[in-house]
């Protein structure tokens, strides 16, 4: 018969022949004799795991019987030992083995997070370093006009990247390496290194300051304030041979470049916004003039054809024949309306000049769809020029689009503005045109080479007033 194990006393871990007192959260060196059984000394861990190691050999025919039977003395002897311990005991020591396995995983998660924050630490730290040397030489972050353009930005975050990498690099700007001072090479280095910081740091300056207040049309003026910085350094600096690089000087322009083009497409843009608006007003007007001339004519008709039904009536056979007349009048003006409001290519082309304002060999070459084509001529020629246009031809087509377009593709190398093909204005003289037209549409009904420019002229006092 076993006897029952006191309370906090177990058996030893290490396989002794006594027990062990456990305190709740360890091992002490407390011991006494173990009386449950008539051969309480254990196997070693040692000679347990010799006789496992042994137990894999391969076994002949002959010792198969004794290794058999020195098994089955282990596994008895394995089995005292979980006797001894109890259900309890077994429960605890797989208890405390999941707990510290949960603790384990646990650390590993924390040491993995640990990494990673370590990782991120070490980046920004170097990030931080990084900032601070290109701060050191004034190169900043700030708000570049082309950041929120679609087409620019990836050149501009190109450019900006090579920017930082000749700073880096030690590129943007060189002296010469064998300078003493105080004869000292040391202190030479050290002077050389402080100028070149201070140098290149004013520079950058002066380039961030120059895409900050370059605008649309004002590049050339821009640029040539970063090349007079730039030759500036470099005679201050000649004692040490100090200058900014080439390089770093293209890359500075590319990016003052970028903040003009900017500015120039939002400037076209805002222009042909301008244009689109005007277009659609003249196509409003055009639209309302054709409606109320309609809506005229066909009043007119309206009154015509009962007129004609007394007359018919009465017997006038005279009078209700010029009645008839005047009413295929009114019906083919009605159809010729009702044919350009279908019609949206028939219009008036229109070849003007304004000498006062453009000079005498400029024209401006256009078109409109109004019943009253002088009404757009005289619109042009409103509070935004000195002197009203002179008309030099005017006359209709069936397809006035297409005719507007020949002569434009006729003086494409003559636009005043090149950027902007809205601005409909041309290097050349009437004559010219006329030549052209001449040759695109045939004969020309009525034209005039010579501008009567009567404000302008009386204005300059080459022509009497009271003519």
């Amino acid at each position: 018969m076993t006897t029952p194990i006191p309370p906090g006393w177990h058996p030893d871990p290490q396989g002794q022949p006594h027990l062990r007192w456990w305190d709740g959260s360890r091992w002490t060196s407390a011991t006494q004799p173990f009386a449950g059984t008539e051969n309480p000394v254990p196997r070693t861990p040692a000679s347990g795991t010799a006789d496992i190691v042994q137990a894999q050999r391969p076994l002949s025919v002959f010792n198969a019987k004794k290794r058999a039977q020195e098994l089955q003395t282990e596994v008895d002897r394995l089995q005292l030992l979980v006797d001894r311990m109890g259900l309890a005991g077994v429960s605890a020591l797989d208890a405390e083995s999941t707990r510290l396995s949960a603790e384990v995983a646990r650390l590993q998660h924390e040491k993995v997070d640990l990494d990673q924050q370590i990782t991120a630490a070490r980046g920004a730290l170097i990030e931080a370093q990084v900032q601070q040397e290109l701060q050191s030489v004034g190169l900043y972050r700030y708000q570049h006009p082309a950041e929120t353009s679609v087409q620019l930005k990836d050149e501009l975050l190109r450019v900006q990247s090579a920017i930082k990498q000749a700073v880096k690099d030690k590129t943007a700007i060189t002296a010469t390496t064998n300078f003493t001072f105080n004869n000292s090479a040391a202190q030479g280095r050290r002077f050389v290194s402080d100028m070149s910081r201070m140098m290149l740091r004013a520079y950058n300056a002066e380039a961030e300051n120059c895409v900050k207040t370059v605008k649309a049309g004002n590049l050339p003026v821009a640029s040539q304030r970063l090349f007079k910085a730039a030759d500036q350094i470099s005679k201050q600096g000649q004692m040490i041979s100090l200058r900014v690089t080439d390089h770093y000087h293209r890359l500075r322009l590319t990016e003052l470049e970028l903040a003009a083009d900017f500015h120039m497409k939002v400037q076209e843009e805002k222009e042909a916004e301008r244009e689109r608006r005007e277009e659609l007003r003249e196509q409003r007007k055009a639209e309302q003039e054709l409606q109320a001339e309609r809506a005229k004519l066909e009043k007119e008709l309206a009154h015509y054809r009962n007129a004609l039904t007394a007359l018919e009536a009465s017997g006038d056979t005279a009078g209700a024949q010029r009645l008839r007349d005047k009413l295929g009048d009114v019906q083919h003006a009605l159809d010729n309306v009702d044919y350009r409001a279908a019609n949206i290519r028939a219009g008036f082309v229109y070849v003007i000049s304004n000498m006062g304002a453009f000079g005498i060999n400029t024209v401006k070459i256009g078109m409109t769809r109004r019943l009253e084509p002088m009404d757009r001529v005289r619109e042009l020629g409103d509070a935004s020029v000195p002197f009203r246009f002179d008309v030099h031809a005017l006359f209709f087509a069936d397809d006035a689009v297409t005719v507007e377009a020949k002569l434009h593709q006729a003086f494409a190398d003559r636009r005043v503005n090149k950027v902007n093909t809205r601005r409909e204005f041309f290097y050349a003289s009437p004559a010219e045109v006329l030549t052209v037209l001449q040759r695109e549409i045939g004969e020309v009904i009525s034209f005039t080479e010579e501008p009567e420019a009567d404000e302008y002229l009386i204005s300059i006092g080459k022509k009497d007033v009271s003519l």
